[in-house]
């Protein structure tokens, strides 16, 4: 039963009831979903069922997909806000608290491999409305913010640089409305979307790649732009070194600059007050480039490795450790060599490209073919994250439909239909609600993108948050079966954090958990604080706070439904469910580097390079 303690569950993997087991709320369970691969000429070409068919390989590079967009175009105004220490200070602070809630919702669905893990286990630890109201802000916040790359697409192809000494722009984007490029990029997204996911799965591996391998080629282009001679073209005559670090300049900005919408500044904050409004609107700025690397959990419907709990802790790891690095060191390279003062990252750009201090640092460096050769990157970075936003709102969408919580049974039954295991109709659906992505043609440009990023960014906030919470309720739940004299061995062993077989667990995992959530509750209420500094702006409290109220509304619309006034019932909506609990199959560890002899032998070197690869690949 769906309420009964945890005690005496049977840990498996795979259970196969009936296909669609109705709860006594009326909804469905998630888990007789889970099927075990099954060969291709087996699969259904019609049905309700998504196909497993990614491999582990897939799942680690797509964590790198989203949200390099943020990364290429925002870390100038990240520069601008904080100063070149505040910057990388908010990228390394910003990675802690993304690193603990990945490393909360990663030992969670390594020991209960289940489908949409974000959404189910909120309503299995917390509330069902909590669940209920995850799974559709999720969706909303990944589609609108698929909407947002479109819009960056947009704006990227609108390319022009005028500084006085250089010009540079592509007069086809210049001539061609917003529009255009939001429809004809709109319509690609949702055909990659409609790709079976086999061929998805291995196009976008390609993308991560690229992606991966010119995050790396910056950094380093970075780094040698501050030591090098310079050309006889560039801007200097000297290497910079660290100079943009040093006085004049300063490692924290203490000029906050209020900007009206047209993103000229009305008045300048200076002081301890400019310097704390600085670093901490940079947060906002800077979590959003961070969003994305739960995709992890989001794939498992379609993961073959589903039950196998080291990917999934590969994976987390994985991502953790290369994300927040290479996006640390990219923005303090990118340091050495534009200032906080420079005029395009304050406001003056001529287009939201020539923000980004990686095409300003190519073209002060005396290489304008490089920043051409940058922009053409962001456009392809921007449309690739848009189809990744997009297939995580489809499979949210098509979770929700499965739960039966999509609305009335005519719109549920198509919406979770699919087609070679893509639901073609949560595409098309999705599709629709990235038309908001029109917004975007209107505006200073930039103004609305930062107005959806903000918005996605509060309500994954939201989401992350939950996470942690949820990771607490669960901590406490494995501590309660412990209270139970009625387990096997067996199963209390499955439950044991200190078990060797535990499959994942970071040391200190509770207190990673609590960090997460109150940081991400201090970020969602303090969030829009620039919105009160005079002149009220209405437009950025509205995009700020939004999605808290929604949230809201949710959970106390699902509680009220389900239960009336009957307050009890709400919070004892919940199953505190521990089953699909698995262990490790081997005390030898992936990821975990153990020398099989003593001395340098033969074994042990390859031993060494296999560690390697394990993390590299």
């Amino acid at each position: 039963m769906d309420y009964e303690k945890p005690e005496a569950l049977n840990p498996q993997i795979y259970p196969h009831a009936s296909p669609l087991t109705p709860q006594p709320d009326g909804e469905a369970t998630l888990h007789n979903f889970d099927e075990p691969p099954a060969p291709e000429d087996r699969r259904d070409f019609r049905g309700d069922s998504l196909w497993r068919v990614l491999h582990e390989r897939h799942i680690n590079l797509w964590g790198h997909l989203l949200m390099c967009t943020g990364l290429f175009l925002g870390c100038g105004k990240s520069l601008a806000s904080a100063g070149p220490g505040g910057a990388v200070v908010a990228y390394v602070v910003m990675g802690t608290v993304i690193s603990s809630v990945i490393s909360c919702l990663g030992e969670m669905t390594a020991l209960m491999p289940v489908n949409a893990p974000v959404m189910e286990f909120p309503r299995r630890f917390v509330n069902r409305g909590v669940g209920f109201a995850v799974g559709w802000i999720y969706w909303f916040a990944y589609a609108v913010l698929a909407g947002q790359q479109l819009v960056a697409v947009s704006n990227a192809l609108k390319f022009r640089y005028d500084d006085g000494k250089t010009f540079l722009n592509w007069e086809v984007g210049e001539r061609v409305d917003n529009a255009v490029w939001i429809s004809v990029f709109l319509v690609l997204v949702v055909t990659f979307n409609m790709f079976p996911v086999r061929v998805f799965g291995e196009l976008e591996y390609i993308f991560g790649c690229i992606k991966l391998i010119f995050i790396t080629m910056l950094i380093v282009f970075m780094f040698f732009l501050s030591i090098i001679q310079p050309r006889g073209d560039a801007y200097y005559t000297e290497p910079l070194g660290t100079r943009f670090w040093n006085s004049p300049y300063s490692f924290f900005n203490t000029a906050y600059a209020v900007k009206e919408e047209n993103l000229e500044t009305q008045h300048v904050i200076t002081g301890s007050l400019g310097t704390l409004l600085g670093i901490w609107t940079t947060f906002t700025s800077v979590l959003f480039s961070y969003i994305g690397m739960d995709i992890v959990a989001a794939t498992a419907a379609e993961s073959r490795a589903l039950a196998d709990v080291e990917s999934m802790k590969m994976a987390a790891r994985k991502i953790n450790l290369r994300v927040i690095t290479l996006y640390s060191l990219a923005v303090l390279t990118a340091s050495f060599v534009v200032p906080m003062d420079h005029p395009f990252i304050n406001g003056q750009a001529k287009s939201v490209s020539a923000r980004s201090v990686f095409i300003i640092a190519a073209v002060e460096a005396g290489m304008p073919k490089a920043a051409h050769f940058f922009n053409a990157v962001f456009c392809f970075s921007a449309f690739t994250c848009g189809i990744n936003s997009m297939y995580i709102a489809t499979r949210v969408l098509h979770t929700l439909a499965l739960r039966g919580q999509t609305g009335p049974d005519f719109i549920t039954r198509r919406l979770r239909a699919c087609r070679s295991g893509v639901p073609v109709r949560a595409v098309l659906a999705t599709g629709a609600l990235m038309m908001v992505s029109y917004m975007g043609r209107s505006g200073e440009p930039g103004a609305r993108l930062d107005e959806l990023s903000n918005n996605c960014t509060v309500s994954c906030l939201v989401v992350y948050a939950t996470i942690c919470a949820t990771y607490l309720c669960f901590f406490r739940t494995l501590e309660d079966t412990k209270l139970y004299g009625n387990m096997s061995e067996a199963q209390a062993a499955t439950y044991d954090r200190d078990h060797p077989l535990y499959p994942y667990k970071s040391h200190g995992q509770w207190l990673k958990g609590c960090y997460g959530m109150v940081a991400c509750v201090i970020l969602i209420l303090f969030n829009g604080v620039g919105a009160f500094i005079e002149p009220f702006n209405v437009r950025n409290f509205v995009s700020a706070y939004i999605s808290l109220p929604t949230f809201l509304i949710l959970i106390i619309g699902y509680n009220f439904r389900k239960h009336g006034l009957s307050l009890s019932g709400w919070w004892s909506d919940k199953s505190g469910d521990l089953s699909n609990a698995v262990q490790a199959t081997s005390l030898r560890r992936k990821g975990r580097l153990e020398f099989p002899d003593d001395g340098f032998t033969r074994e042990n070197i390859l031993r060494f390079f296999q560690w390697i690869w394990v993390w590299i690949k």
